[in-house]
């Protein structure tokens, strides 16, 4: 993991005192609303429903489990015991005091950790494949150039107020976990014909009220050219992005009506001129590389045969295994994702008892290192087999251990009415019930591979565009109803999912997702996953049978 160095930790520990100042100032009415507005933004700091909301940066989704101890302390002292996990690797509290806030910053300061830059319109938290540097069909860790890019973008003064929020991934695998033809600019590590590692840029993807997929701006970046080429888009989008309308203030629709080819021709001329200023040098990368070298693995951990007798004995476990746990490139080893989609609590959320125990397995089974994933999920990513039953059983005692990634009821879910004030409707009941309803189902993992997204408003928080089935809540004259969409992805096959129909009511939600899911066991061919069956089937026998209900 990356550690700051005294430049790092001088500009969050000065940070915090600033807004110790500020929050100090506005309570005692020295500052008015909407100026302590522009400044809470900066720090993270939302006004929701209920109380503030203070969302915390997760850089690319790693955490050290000192991190993690520092959450749970926070979630003890500060909150109502609990923290949430968001689709973009962040981490938040929806129950702070206001004048406590500083406080919390103070705290999160001495592990390395802040919320600069997690709201308002800045480039926001770099996100990456949460199996980075661990999985087999990596073409090169991804993320050195997130640390690089993070660096880069944090405090960036020309780019503190753009036109609106922007969003930066990177993938460095055949296999693009990181959604990144969903973001304002998204990267992937490629081989060129000449086997040089370099990057495909693409820009102008983006979810919420208008998905759009992004399109191809330069098909190979050298290394070096990395931060000049980036400068350089977001200059033209911070030069020429719409400011009088916030719904089409993003990138995504500066290049949609422009054109790919304008914006291209733009980013080229502003990019010739400072591109060799801000050259990338090689000591730069490998200083930072060096920053991620592969831990200690255990050389005897490909000759255990305890993991296969393990299988072989507990049936529970080896479902858990099966789902919960991917292959890894070190033989031996494995990477164990930790469900935080248990029936009981809200998708994503986690508790402080919770949060200490991660931390503690961390430790020992995983050298101190957690990850945040996009569905809202954790992993320990450098598990040895030999440890993954003892691991199974800890996970277990703690409501930990619901062996569904990747299935049905391993749900994306945004906070919804119960918590933002953005939202027109619930989510968190609505997957709770969804959840309850699926776990019942004999079937569930004859399901297989899918993608449930639920969010609460257009801002599309829970990504329900690329979702599979994608639920979204809307307000009908005060009442609640939700509007679904199928076939979407945010993987190698981008794809916008397609609306079914007209909305339908609160109380119907579960028992349509009955319905579609019903359809599917029907329709699909031998080793056919939901998305491929709708694909080949379109969505009208879908929506045959869910509206012949109605």
């Amino acid at each position: 993991m990356y550690q700051y160095n005294q430049q790092d930790q001088t500009l969050i520990e000065e940070r915090v005192a600033q807004f110790r100042g500020q929050t100090e100032r506005f309570l005692k009415g020295e500052i008015d609303d909407d100026q302590f507005r522009a400044l809470r933004l900066m720090n993270g700091l939302y006004i929701q429903t209920h109380a503030p909301m203070l969302r915390i940066a997760g850089p690319y989704g790693l955490l050290s489990s000192r991190q993690i101890r520092k959450l749970a302390h926070i979630a003890r002292t500060y909150d109502k015991g609990y923290c949430h996990f968001t689709t973009r690797q962040n981490i938040q509290f929806n129950w702070p005091k206001l004048e406590q806030v500083p406080d919390i910053l103070g705290e999160l300061a001495s592990v390395q950790m802040h919320a600069i830059q997690t709201s308002g319109n800045c480039m926001r938290n770099t996100t990456s494949d949460p199996l980075a540097g661990i999985c087999k069909d990596e073409i090169e860790d991804p993320r050195p150039y997130c640390e690089i890019i993070r660096q880069w973008t944090i405090l960036h003064p020309e780019f503190a107020y753009l036109p609106r929020k922007f969003k930066i991934a990177v993938s460095g695998a055949s296999h693009d976990r990181a959604a990144t033809q969903f973001h304002d600019i998204g990267l992937h590590l490629v081989k060129n014909a000449d086997g040089e590692i370099g990057f495909k840029v693409f820009v102008g993807g983006g979810l919420g009220r208008t998905p759009v997929i992004g399109q191809v701006i330069r098909p190979f970046l050298e290394k070096k050219h990395l931060l000049s080429y980036l400068e350089a888009i977001v200059r033209i989008y911070n030069l020429f992005g719409r400011r009088d309308n916030k719904y089409k203030a993003r990138i995504k629709i500066l290049v949609k009506e422009a054109g790919l080819d304008t914006i291209r021709e733009q980013v080229e001329k502003e990019w010739r001129l400072i591109k060799d200023y801000l050259e990338l040098d090689s000591e730069r990368i490998e200083a930072i590389t060096a920053q991620f070298a592969p831990p200690d693995y255990d050389p005897d951990a490909a000759n255990d045969q305890s993991f296969s007798q393990s299988l072989e004995q507990n049936p529970d476990f080896a479902t858990w295994a099966k789902h919960n746990t991917v292959e890894h490139r070190i033989p031996g080893y494995r990477a164990a994702f930790i469900s935080l989609k248990a029936r009981d609590l809200p998708p994503g959320d986690v508790t402080e008892s919770q949060l200490d125990l991660i931390a503690d397995l961390a430790d020992r089974f995983s050298f101190g290192e957690v990850r945040s994933t996009h569905r809202q999920n954790l992993i320990l990513s450098d598990v040895r087999q030999q440890d993954l039953f003892s691991l199974w059983q800890q996970l277990v005692s703690a409501h930990l251990a619901t062996p569904n990634i990747g299935t049905a009821t391993d749900i994306i879910c945004c906070p919804g009415l119960d918590f933002c004030s953005l939202a027109n409707a619930a989510s968190i009941g609505i997957a709770q019930g969804i959840n309850a309803a699926l776990d019942d189902l004999d079937y569930l993992y004859d399901l297989g591979d899918i993608k449930i997204n639920i969010s609460g408003c257009m801002n599309g928080c829970a990504h329900q565009s690329v979702g599979h089935i994608g639920i979204l809540g809307v307000d009908k004259k005060g009442e609640q109803w939700y509007q679904l969409t199928l076939g979407g992805s945010s993987e190698n096959e981008a794809a916008i999912g397609e609306r079914l129909g007209p909305a339908i009511p609160k109380d119907q939600v579960t028992k349509v997702i009955t319905h579609i899911l019903g359809v599917y066991i029907e329709q699909r061919r031998e080793d056919e996953s939901f998305l491929q069956t709708v694909n080949r089937t379109g969505i009208t026998p879908f929506k045959e049978r869910v509206y012949a209900h109605h």
